[in-house]
């Protein structure tokens, strides 16, 4: 059995847990129905619970599946301490369904996994040890990746079906009325954790901050929630953006950006009222610079910003280059701290922002994004979740999501050390070739065949060389070499979604 993109998909596991290889990026328009969640009726004046220890005792049973969320980033408290609680308490064979795995989750996940509290998993991505430990068969089962609509999708549809989420909170009321905007450990929209909070059987918030009734605004409802623990810090804020912000100094990412720059403005998409999403690395921060010139320059405004949010994204918002702000996560603490003061940031959940089997995600609405890559082949398939060595060392997060906006542009460096970013082969197919339609790299740019439109308005740019993407491949090789093949096992260790929830692609176990 094959997938679209050519990929050897496992007839048993395909079999067994029903599942349809990819066949197209149209997802048409299906009539589907969705679950609904059990609820516990509750007509009481306090769900203040004790202890994290009660809680688990009260919710958590063998075999469930449960889930938390990622919008501390490396800053997140909630997840090892409920972790811890359910290890020692003996509880085994859980589904752990997180929005994402951040690296300060790596070890409890590890040790759950060994003391087969954990056999199933299912996320985003995950990097690290984690990864490195999956890569090599540690889980039972084989991962299951999502990107943040699928995921929404899934739940929704009930392939996802949690019973108990922990979801942290920088405040909450004795009700369960919260959001992600004050408190010491705000981190802004709780875009991501929505989800949790409407189709989870039982939802119990962590918090910090116990706050007067009633909490407004609330993001999360009382009438979704069934608990409320008091902890002695929910997160750290300064670890919530590491990283994930920084201003580039980097020659070559700044030639990146300003290509892509070119790119955008030079396309038919850069006119008044266009619609963009960008990333949070410092290519894409770069890109935001020069665009906010160029938008300033020719007199352009942007109706909307979509996707994780970071602060050069809201100055644009506060200067009244783009009307509204979209924003389903934040990358640092001035975007959160925007979402607050800025009746224009909107907070939405994942559904509205990627599902596919939806009334209309605002994915579907974008002109122009700007995503990244680890390999990108001739094919312009896309690979952001496995290393050159095969390991697992990413996410999905929403990358397949975004990827159908009208101009969909890769950035990314030829090759990264002594490691080829244009590939003849991506290790893993995550996003496929039929999404993308420009690479940029700091050598020149590549056309997807199929955009004959775009050749036509990027074929004669100054200081833009455009060259076929196997062109770009062969540079890339001269320079670094033709690596070794790598070496896997027969064993599937993760199954890779496309959003429509078919099997694109699957993580073989690297052989030691």
């Amino acid at each position: 059995m094959k997938s679209k993109v050519n990929r050897e998909l496992p007839d048993d596991l395909m079999k067994k847990l029903d599942y349809k290889p990819f066949e197209t990026t149209e997802i048409g328009n299906p009539d589907v129905q969705r679950v609904a969640p059990k609820v516990h009726v509750s007509t009481g004046d306090d769900k203040i619970v004790s202890s994290i220890k009660q809680v688990v005792a009260d919710t958590v049973k063998d075999g469930m599946t449960i889930s938390f969320h990622h919008h501390f980033r490396n800053g997140d408290f909630v997840f090892n301490q409920v972790m811890r609680v359910i290890i020692d308490a003996g509880i085994k064979n859980l589904t752990l369904a997180p929005s994402s795995l951040t690296g300060v989750m790596n070890d409890m996940v590890i040790e759950a996994i060994k003391a087969g509290t954990i056999t199933n998993i299912t996320s985003s991505g995950m990097r690290g040890s984690l990864g490195d430990f999956v890569s090599h068969g540690g889980l039972k089962n084989p991962v299951i990746f999502r990107s943040h609509g699928n995921r929404a999708r899934a739940i929704e549809h009930g392939d996802i079906k949690i019973d108990v989420a922990f979801l942290g909170v920088p405040n909450a009321d004795r009700l369960g009325n919260a959001n992600g905007m004050e408190g010491n450990a705000v981190f802004g929209s709780l875009g991501y954790a929505l989800m949790d909070a409407q189709y989870a059987d039982k939802v119990v918030l962590l918090t910090d901050n116990i706050v007067d009734y009633p909490n407004t605004p609330a993001s999360i409802k009382q009438t979704q929630v069934d608990y409320v623990v008091k902890v002695d810090k929910v997160g750290d804020p300064d670890k919530i953006g590491s990283g994930a912000t920084r201003f580039t100094k980097d020659p070559k990412e700044l030639k990146i950006a300003s290509m892509v720059n070119d790119v955008i403005t030079h396309s038919p998409y850069f006119k008044d009222g266009f619609s963009f999403q960008t990333g949070s690395g410092g290519a894409a921060l770069a890109v935001t610079r020069y665009l906010r010139q160029a938008m300033i320059d020719n007199q352009i405004k942007a109706s909307f910003a979509l996707g994780g949010i970071t602060k050069p994204t809201t100055d644009l918002l506060n200067e009244g280059l783009v009307k509204k702000v979209m924003d389903v996560q934040d990358f640092d603490k001035g975007a959160a701290d925007s979402m607050h003061t800025s009746g224009n940031q909107q907070e939405i959940d994942a559904s509205w922002y990627a599902d596919p089997d939806n009334k209309g995600a605002m994915v579907d609405q974008l002109d122009v994004v700007i995503l990244s890559a680890l390999e990108i082949d001739t094919k312009f398939n896309v690979n952001v979740m496995t290393g050159s060595d095969g390991v697992i060392r990413g996410a999905i997060g929403g990358h397949q999501d975004a990827a159908t906006g009208k101009l969909t542009i890769i950035s990314a460096p030829l090759v990264r050390g002594r490691i080829a970013t244009v590939v003849p082969d991506v290790t893993t197919v995550v996003t496929p070739g039929d999404s993308v339609d420009v690479l940029v790299t700091e050598f020149g740019i590549a056309i997807n065949p199929k955009r004959t439109d775009l050749i036509s308005a990027l074929g004669n740019i100054p200081g833009l060389p455009v060259y076929k993407i196997e062109d770009l491949q062969k540079m890339a090789e001269k320079r670094v070499g033709k690596p070794k093949p790598l070496e896997f096992t027969d064993r599937t260790v993760a199954l890779i979604e496309y959003r429509d929830g078919s099997i694109i692609d699957t993580v073989k176990e690297v052989k030691d």
